[in-house]
């Protein structure tokens, strides 16, 4: 697989992540659904602090893509949607962070709701991974 950032503006890479990702030569392709800050359970986690809500997602998006055979690094695509975007920027680091340790820069959108199928849940991140 061959992946290439399409960045017409420098900007979006200074702020992790890449405006597109050209990817050739794939042979799998994995669309995870929503991952939130829940337990192995289905119980939610950490209500009212975002920066472990962030954390617990984060895992819980490895998880799934450990049991397809892929990591972090697979991500292209990364779909993030919060009830607080400026609590979640305050805690951009542990995404940021997780992120740049894998290697990957994956095309992003973060955006605003008014709540998640939870009400407790602050954050929700889904993703595509290309092997």
């Amino acid at each position: 697989m061959a992946r290439t950032a399409v960045n017409p503006w420098p900007w979006s890479k200074e702020l992790g992540y890449h405006q597109g990702e050209l990817v050739a030569g794939h042979t799998r392709t994995l669309y995870c659904a929503g991952q939130t800050a829940m337990s192995g359970d289905g119980e939610p986690q950490h209500a009212g602090d975002l920066a472990a809500q962030l954390a617990l997602t984060l895992d819980n998006l490895e998880a799934v893509l450990d049991e397809a055979g892929m990591s972090l690094a697979n991500l292209v695509r990364l779909n993030v949607y919060t009830t607080d975007v400026d609590l979640l920027f305050q805690h951009y680091g542990v995404l940021a962070g997780r992120l740049g340790a894998a290697g990957v820069a994956p095309a992003t959108t973060m955006l605003g709701v008014n709540r998640l199928a939870i009400p407790t849940l602050l954050v929700e991140v889904e993703g595509t991974a290309v092997a």
